[in-house]
């Protein structure tokens, strides 16, 4: 369900990591290598981007295919940036939201995107969903399981401690912890789901591996290139382990394991299992 890439690195032109690699985003939406669920991501794309000074991204959105735009090449040649996100959709159940329902979903720095599916949508997360402000469930952008992750992520991210450190490290940090505790919250209320989560503030990327692939391509000191399936046969591209939490910049690619809360439910005594 879904293909998106997340990049660091020196200014380039979007089509530079969207079009021209020969299995890019672009090629992506029609034949992935990698997918293993679904086949074409028709349902609408987004790109998010950051410019030189300003910590806000612009978007990009549309609610039909990529390869259906006829504006996109060309803005994908003159524009620059040293930091995106972009994703192809292929939606989990037909909808009415459009573009609005295309990732990256953008607050303040942060952009985000959600490769898989919610298992049970949307019952499952019915419980979750009241643990957000009323105010946040209705400034959702769509009524889709994505959306709602998303809101669940950036409720995290807005709520962190005053006191803790700020600076890029500290971003990286706080952006992890919050993608690895919706990851786990959404796992427990909806077991079976696949999370592979994409978050980035034009200087870090935080993704989770789960229930789908992911992959990152590594140059320290140059690029850092994070995505559902390599875009051309670099033999330095890395498949990242299922449950696992990744925390990259320009430097490092930090791996963290993720303990799925199933595991821990099967291993509880009885009593336990029934609480």
């Amino acid at each position: 369900m879904c293909r998106h890439v997340a990049y660091l690195g020196p200014e380039v032109p979007l089509g530079r990591i969207l079009l021209e690699p020969p299995h890019g985003l672009y090629r992506q939406s029609w034949a992935p290598r990698g997918q293993r669920y679904g086949t074409v991501n028709a349902d609408g794309f987004g790109i998010g981007w950051y410019a030189e000074g300003d910590p806000v991204p612009a978007r990009y959105r549309r609610a039909g295919p990529i390869w259906a735009d006829q504006s996109f090449t060309d803005l994908a040649r003159v524009v620059r940036t040293t930091a995106l996100l972009a994703a192809v959709r292929d939606a989990t159940l037909p909808g009415a939201d459009g573009e609005a329902a295309a990732a990256p979903f953008a607050a303040d720095r942060w952009l985000f995107s959600h490769n898989g599916a919610v298992t049970g949508w949307p019952g499952s997360l019915a419980a979750v969903s009241r643990t957000l402000p009323p105010l946040d469930m209705l400034a959702l952008e769509a009524r889709t399981d994505s959306a709602l992750v998303w809101a669940l992520v950036l409720a995290r991210l807005r709520g962190g401690d005053p006191g803790e450190p700020r600076g890029r490290a500290g971003r990286r940090t706080e952006a992890g912890q919050a993608l690895a505790d919706t990851v786990l919250e959404v796992a427990a209320a909806a077991p079976g789901s696949r999370l592979n989560l994409l978050l980035t503030d034009g200087e870090t990327i935080v993704a989770t591996a789960w229930g789908d692939a992911l992959w990152y391509l590594a140059e320290p000191g140059r690029r850092t290139v994070v995505a559902s399936e390599p875009y051309d046969d670099d033999p330095h591209w890395r498949e990242v382990p299922d449950r696992t939490l990744l925390a990259a910049s320009r430097t490092d690619v930090l791996l963290t394991p993720l303990k799925d809360p199933a595991e821990d439910l099967a291993s509880a005594p009885p009593e336990e299992r029934r609480t």
